[in-house]
């Protein structure tokens, strides 16, 4: 906007914009003859993430159709989030594919996102800025102790004889979701006000002017249900949506990865409305805002917005009726065979099958795989990887790796040869989570144990009624699943020391488990949570690399005890029955025996008996000892090495009727 007439207005009429609604400005009251108005195409994406896949040609189908209703008039920018946690065709080759892509079809700017900033701010400005034929908008980001931008903030495109003036900006929150390391050089600031400053210096008649302007936002809305419900439940989008300048005519969102589009009314303009978009994520829609434009006041006379679906022709067709998706298409199709080649290269080896849970078939055939009710070396081994990979403090300072069953989508099988590809090791791991770190309380990590046995946000059971953990190896923890709910977890013990309710531990996890996913909802309430800016993926295959040859730990971290007491003084005589003492990972063995022993608070060990194990479960029975010096009692299972503490803890200094209670 390039004149303070724009924001004066009369009454507008708004019809519904999700599925490309109309809104019109009422006729100008005079009889000055009117230029013909100019009509603009503006087209946006965000948090397209890498995505070169089979879908991408028909991405670029859809930006180029939309592209044809005006070709003129159309400016195509994006949200920011182009590259970082990209899928394997594009990681690669660290996402060239995709600036190669949107080069092709002629992006005009992009905001910076945080993923932007994952492989730090000299690879952005050194690497990405240069590859690209697009300018990366940060006008928030800033010289570290300074004002002084640290990005470019804007980007003039002359489009059909008007110029449009695109800000963009990223998520204040950019230095807690990427590593610190990689941004010691830069700061975010508040993205309404940089968008605010900018937009008067594009609008005080003076140096650069933009007849029309959009704001380009990496943040959005956290629910797509409504304008009203949208800014209730998020303090930053209604700050977008009510204080961004009335300059601003148009406002592109991006970052939660939803898909909407909102006709909201314009700060200190009576009647006025524009257009908020966002358009989901993985180019799997495109923005659309139509404006009609007065060149002669730069008043936008009316606007439509819609979130567009990619479309779903044949790529064949597509090709043949844009040369620009011809172009995408080469970049494409070379990526993936690099790719192909790529994924056959070796990463690391195995010296036996390391997977998943498998249940017998019901008609008794071969196992299957994927049971996420019960522990495998699969999950816990990726837990131990999430550990090391976060455990330095530039990376968060994890103290255990925890990782969910359903994000295992393949095995490491030690067949032909124990060598393990590029691509056997992606696959175990596609989905392309960031690693990160949040702090829980003791008391939280229980409650994160407790919500295995599953329940929705509604307090619904959902379809899985509980979902099993990946641990690291220096967690282990015991339950009664006979007790209820909420009470299930007897004893938890980290680095052989028992929980403590009231201290911090760092979690190593998934950003989709760290966000709550899979119901695990204590983790939204962890704090200090940060984003590493690693890929799992990535780290996985690293951690692949610098630890072969891996063997599967067919001990297991977790065990069913039922019947122990809560405390156990001198002479008590104890019965209790342990069970899920066998996992079900391929190559598993059957444990036969259980040894117990009474082990000292200085570590020495007194044999106490041992115990025959079959089908998994043991029967134990003992009397403690005539003398107590502190200590535990630990059983620990032939052949797989699981070692099990029994959930109660012994005084120092017992004698009979002293005993301290169970610290649970």
């Amino acid at each position: 906007m390039a004149s303070s007439a724009k924001t004066t207005w009369g009454c507008a009429l708004s019809v519904g914009l999700l599925a490309g609604g109309f809104v019109a400005a009422p006729a100008v009251a005079d009889d000055t003859t009117l230029a013909a108005p100019v009509e603009l195409n503006l087209l946006s994406i965000n948090d397209f993430h890498g995505r070169i896949d089979a879908n991408t040609v028909k991405f670029a189908g859809t930006v180029e159709r939309l592209r044809a209703e005006n070709p003129q008039g159309t400016v195509f920018t994006s949200a920011g989030d182009n590259i970082g946690a990209s899928v394997f065709a594009s990681s690669v080759q660290h996402d060239q594919p995709t600036i190669d892509v949107l080069n092709t079809l002629g992006l005009a700017a992009t905001a910076v996102g945080n993923h932007e900033f994952d492989a730090g701010f000299a690879d952005l400005t050194g690497r990405v800025t240069p590859a690209s034929k697009y300018p990366q908008l940060g006008a928030n980001v800033y010289q570290r102790g300074t004002t002084t931008p640290a990005l470019q903030e804007y980007q003039l495109v002359p489009v059909n004889g008007l110029t449009v003036g695109v800000i963009g900006v990223v998520t204040e929150e950019t230095s807690t979701l990427v590593s610190p390391g990689g941004i010691t050089a830069v700061e975010f600031g508040d993205p309404v006000a940089a968008v605010n400053r900018v937009a008067a210096q594009l609008s005080d008649g003076t140096g650069d002017e933009a007849d029309v302007v959009v704001a380009s936002y990496h943040e959005g809305a956290n629910t797509a249900a409504g304008l009203a419900e949208a800014t209730a439940a998020s303090p930053v989008f209604k700050r977008i949506v009510e204080e961004t300048s009335p300059e601003v005519d148009v406002i592109f969102n991006g970052h939660t990865h939803l898909g909407y589009s909102f006709d909201a009314p314009v700060p200190g303009a009576a009647g006025r409305t524009r257009p908020v978009v966002q358009t989901g994520s993985y180019g799997e829609n495109v923005g659309q805002v139509k404006l009609s434009v007065d060149p002669a006041t730069d008043e936008v006379l009316a606007h439509t917005a819609a979130v567009v679906k990619r479309t779903a022709d044949a790529d064949a067709s597509l090709v043949n009726a844009y040369p620009r998706v011809a172009e995408v298409k080469s970049i494409v199709d070379a990526a993936l065979a690099h790719a192909e080649k790529v994924g056959a290269q070796q990463v690391g080896t195995v010296t036996a099958d390391i997977t998943t849970a498998f249940t017998p078939d019901a008609q008794g055939s071969a196992p299957k795989r994927d049971d996420r009710a019960s522990e495998s070396t699969l999950g816990n081994l990726v837990a131990d990887s999430v550990l090391a990979s976060l455990a330095a403090g530039d990376r968060g300072g994890a103290e255990i790796g925890v990782v969910n069953p359903g994000g295992l989508r393949n095995e490491l099988y030690y067949a032909p040869d124990g060598k393990v590809s590029y691509a056997e090791a992606n696959a175990v791991l596609p989905f392309l989570n960031n690693l990160w770190t949040t702090t829980l309380t003791g008391a939280q990590v229980k409650t994160m144990l407790e919500q295995q046995w599953q329940r929705s946000a509604d307090g619904t059971v959902p379809s899985r009624p509980y979902l099993q953990l990946g641990l690291s190896k220096n967690m282990n923890y015991t339950y009664d699943p006979s007790r209820p709910e909420g009470s299930r977890i007897t004893g938890v013990w980290i680095n052989g020391q028992p929980l403590g309710p009231e201290r911090g531990y760092r979690v190593g996890t998934f950003s989709f488990l760290a966000t709550g996913g899979d119901n695990f909802h204590v983790f939204t309430e962890g704090s200090n949570t940060k984003d590493s800016g690693l890929i799992d993926r990535d780290a996985w295959i690293a951690y692949l690399g610098g630890n072969s040859p891996l063997a599967p730990d067919f001990a297991r971290r977790s065990a069913v005890v039922q019947g122990a007491p809560d405390r156990i003084g001198p002479k008590q005589q104890v019965e209790l029955t342990l069970s899920k003492l066998d996992l079900t990972s391929l190559g598993s063995p059957a444990n036969t025996r259980l040894t117990l022993s009474y082990v000292e608070d200085k570590g020495k060990a007194k044999q106490l008996g041992s115990y025959p194990v079959s089908g998994g479960t043991a029967a134990v029975a003992f009397r403690a000892p005539a003398s107590l010096k502190g200590g535990w009692f630990e059983l620990t299972a032939a052949e797989s090495g699981t070692t099990v503490r029994l959930p109660s803890e012994v005084p120092a200094k017992a004698t009979p009727g002293s005993e301290r209670k169970v610290q649970r």
